[in-house]
């Protein structure tokens, strides 16, 4: 009996006082609408088709260059390409850390948001340099996606400056402590590559995640993973260094968002919002003793599939779901002219949704590999 009690009592001891790498403070989530609405439960991207991408995994974000070849990479730190014509990726570069965001600048070269080494550029030989890796003296911790606007600044993301991804179980570990804490560790960078010089444009957000330029160019556009919703600091006109919310209380979390032709810009939704996680937020005492459990027990993503067009002012223009996951953890899209491309998190294949008259590319019919089933 005696030994049964001692075993409550340190169980009851380590629950209540183990050491956690979180410090959560208290916040008020949003009632979350859920699939309603203009979020209405749809399989309109259950139509994917998959291309292969050879053993690699988490095809995160794509770029496209002005010779049409895309580019993507992957969990194994690899950057892979499909040229112009071609059907399949092939291995690049590797950056040796997790490259994250994509994008290609005027001159061909692709810069590359690392969340292990910070922004990287790389030139059409494959030759990797740091571009920024500090930020008004503080350790750029977790680049995780990258823009660049029309004059040559460069926008990119640290998305938290205290849960390092190679520190904690990688890119989705290191993002959930940042969302469990909800200090707001992350920060929205410029870069000025003919100074080399940065600064910080806003901090304090929770898990800074998708950046892109607003088609008009007067400002840019910032996902806030933890409190699910989209930021619009303003770079010109009155409201010049102000920041707007584009979109809130999204019912899930966005993950990266890229321009739509035409207008309008894609945004993905990794993952459906977490009752756990919205139930606890004005409980940090409760969360921490959380983090004490087995990582099986703590909330967990769920592996649904959705992608968003939404307009200028955060109207929902398409909904695109797959409630079962076969595509998980989507994290945005880029128009290319075969059709979408899709990314995740975490999946072993790229995922096309054709365009309804497709140019080629085996007319997408023989790209057909199997989707992501889980383990």
């Amino acid at each position: 009996m005696k030994m049964l009690w001692g075993s409550l009592i340190l169980a009851l001891a380590y629950l209540l006082l183990w050491p956690v790498p979180i410090d959560p403070v208290s916040w008020q989530a949003p009632k979350n609408g859920g699939f309603t609405k203009a979020f209405t439960e749809n399989s309109r991207l259950a139509e994917l088709k998959y291309i292969d991408i050879e053993g690699e995994e988490g095809p995160e974000d794509f770029a496209i260059n002005k010779a049409g070849t895309i580019a993507t990479a992957t969990h194994s730190g690899a950057v892979l390409l499909m040229k112009q014509g071609q059907t399949s990726f092939t291995s690049w570069i590797n950056t040796n850390g997790r490259p994250l965001g994509l994008e290609y600048d005027n001159k061909g070269n692709l810069l590359i948001a690392d969340a292990h080494r910070g922004l990287l550029i790389a030139n059409a030989k494959g030759e990797l340099k740091t571009l920024v890796n500090q930020v008004e003296n503080t350790p750029v911790v977790y680049a995780d996606d990258v823009d660049i606007a029309k004059n040559g600044k460069v926008y990119f993301t640290d998305a938290t400056i205290k849960f390092a991804a190679k520190d904690h179980g990688g890119t989705l570990s290191a993002s959930l402590l940042e969302i469990l804490e909800h200090k707001g560790n992350g920060r929205l960078i410029e870069y000025y590559p003919l100074t080399a010089s940065s600064k910080v444009l806003i901090d304090g957000l929770v898990f800074a995640n998708g950046v892109t330029m607003s088609h008009d160019q007067d400002s840019v556009l910032v996902n806030e993973t933890g409190k699910y919703r989209v930021l619009r600091y303003w770079l010109k006109g009155p409201k010049q260094g102000s920041v707007d919310v584009v979109i809130d209380n999204l019912p899930g979390f966005p993950d990266n968002i890229s321009q739509a032709a035409g207008g309008g810009y894609y945004l993905g939704l990794a993952s459906p919002r977490s009752a756990p996680v919205d139930g606890l937020s004005d409980k940090p005492f409760v969360r921490k003793i959380i983090q004490r459990l087995p990582q099986f027990l703590r909330p967990q993503g769920e592996p649904y599939g959705h992608l968003l067009k939404i307009s200028d002012s955060g109207k929902v223009l398409k909904s695109l779901q797959d409630p079962s996951g076969a595509y998980p953890f989507v994290t945005g899209a880029i128009e290319t002219e075969y059709g979408l491309f899709i990314s995740s998190l975490i999946a072993p294949t790229v995922g096309v949704l054709p365009h309804n008259k497709t140019r080629s590319l085996t007319d997408v019919t023989d790209m057909e590999g199997d989707a992501y089933s889980g383990n």
